[in-house]
C-alpha cells in the first residue's frame, strides 16, 4: 500500500515509515503541509494518509478538507496527533476522517488501523461480490439485502446507507461522512433526511441484538453498526 505520511517531528516521522515499511507498505515522510499538498497535485498514486494536526505551516484538518474538496471521498485518512479533546475528535471525524489515533504511537495498533483501513479499499470488482454480515445477506449485483433469507425491501438510498454500514462493521461515520458517501453532499443538520433514513433502515432491517448487530448513535459523534460476536449473550445482557 501507497502511504503519504504527515509529520513535522522528523523522529516521529521515521518511526511511523519504518513501521508500516516493515508491515510492507511503502511510506513517503512529508514534514511540511505545503509539500504534501503539492505532490497530492501532482500524483494521485497514495492509496492512505495520515496526517499530524499540527504542523508549522497548514495544520493537518486544512489538508483533510482540500483532500475532501479536491479528491473526494474516496481517499482514506488518518489522523495520528497528540489531541486528545473529544472536540477534536469530533472536528477531525465531521470534516471526513476514516480513523483517529492518538500519540504516543503504539506501533501495534498504528498497523493494525492502517490494515483495517486497507481492507476497506476492495477492488471495484468485488463490490459485486455477495457477502454477508450477521444474519444478514448482501447482493450487491442484484442491490438485495436479506435477513435469515428473507429479501427486505429498502429505497434507494436506503439500501446505500445499509451497504455502507454493512461493508464497515464497527467503523464510527460522522452525519457529514455519511450524507457525502450517499448524497454526495452535506445535509444541513437542521434537516430531517438522514435522520429519517437511518430510522428506516433500522426499522426495516430490524437491526437488534437478536440479528446479531446493533446501529449505535452519538449525536456529537456519529453512527456505526457493531457486531455482536455473541448473540445469545447480547440478547440477555
Amino acid at each position: 500500500m501507497l502511504i503519504a505520511s504527515l509529520e513535522d517531528d522528523v523522529a516521529q516521522g521515521q518511526l511511523i515509515q519504518s513501521v508500516l515499511e516493515q508491515a510492507g507498505h511503502q511510506c513517503t515522510l512529508f514534514t511540511t503541509a505545503q509539500a504534501m499538498l503539492a505532490a497530492l497535485a501532482r500524483t494521485h498514486s497514495f492509496e492512505l494518509l495520515i496526517l499530524d494536526w499540527e504542523m508549522p505551516d497548514l495544520s493537518g484538518l486544512d489538508v483533510l478538507r482540500w483532500v475532501r474538496t479536491n479528491l473526494g471521498q474516496g481517499m482514506p485518512v488518518m489522523f495520528v496527533t497528540s489531541r486528545t479533546r473529544e472536540e477534536d475528535l469530533v472536528t477531525g471525524l465531521q470534516a471526513g476522517a476514516d480513523d483517529y489515533m492518538v500519540k504516543p504511537i503504539r506501533t501495534g495498533e498504528l498497523v493494525a488501523r492502517v490494515s483495517a483501513l486497507q481492507r476497506r479499499l476492495a477492488p471495484a470488482s468485488s463490490m459485486e461480490t455477495s457477502f454477508s454480515c450477521a444474519a444478514y445477506t448482501i447482493e450487491p449485483a442484484q442491490a438485495v439485502i436479506s435477513l435469515n433469507g428473507q429479501a427486505i425491501e429498502l429505497a434507494p438510498k436506503e439500501y446505500e446507507l445499509a451497504v455502507l454500514f454493512f461493508r464497515n462493521p464497527g467503523r464510527l461515520f460522522s452525519r457529514d461522512v455519511l450524507s457525502n458517501n450517499v448524497w454526495n453532499r452535506e445535509i444541513p443538520a437542521t434537516s430531517r433526511t438522514l435522520d429519517t433514513h437511518l430510522s428506516n433502515i433500522r426499522r426495516k432491517l430490524q437491526l437488534r441484538p437478536e440479528n446479531g448487530v446493533r446501529l449505535v448513535s452519538s449525536y456529537a459523534l456519529g453512527y456505526r453498526l457493531e457486531l455482536l460476536a455473541d448473540t445469545q449473550e447480547a440478547m440477555h445482557s
